[in-house]
This record gives C-alpha cells, structure tokens and sequence, in this order.
C-alpha cells in the first residue's frame, strides 16, 4: 500500500504545483487583450445596424518580448468576410494595423 501511495505521490514532489502557462505565452496575451479592446470599440461605433451576424476569431503569434502579430478573422458561418492584421507592442501598449 505505501508503495502505491509513494508511486502516486512521487510525481507530485518532482513538479510545481503552479503552472507556467501565463509566463510562457504573456506577450501573446497581453496583445490580443489589447486588440480585441480596440476592435471590440471600432466595431460599436461602425457596425451598430449590421444585419449580417460576424463573428471574430483571434490569432497571436510572439515575434519578441515586446512584440506579437495579431490576425483578426471576421466569419459569418463558414464564410470568411475580412481579414485584419496588427503588429502590437506590448512593452509600450501600441497597436499598428498591418495595410495589405
């Protein structure tokens, strides 16, 4: 019985009890906290009678410590209506829309 105990337990004592997660991927976080802010506000102020149902999907990818690429995909269904990407950066809370 003290073995199966002791085999249960033994994982336990070899690894923090307290994930990482937020540390590993806090740039890409903070960038897509900080564009879905901005959009959320852009898309009230011009889409306010909007007939069709848009729905937004996020994409983060970490460039740096201080920057990320967001990629923002409006879809209604399965049908792709826009595409926007931004360059953010974390360290001084900027937003750059990516023209293509």
């Amino acid at each position: 019985m003290k073995k199966l105990i002791s085999f249960i337990l033994f994982p336990f004592l070899l690894f923090p009890f307290e994930t990482e997660a937020n540390d590993n991927f806090s740039v890409e976080i903070e960038a897509l906290t900080l564009v879905m802010e901005q959009y959320k506000e852009d898309t009230e102020l011009s889409d306010e009678l909007d007939v069709d149902n848009k729905k937004p999907s996020y994409m983060a990818l970490k460039q740096d410590e201080c920057n990320a690429t967001v990629e923002v995909t409006e879809k209604t269904g399965l049908e792709v209506v826009n595409t926007e990407s931004f360059d953010v950066n974390v360290c001084l809370k900027e937003i750059y829309k990516v023209i293509n």
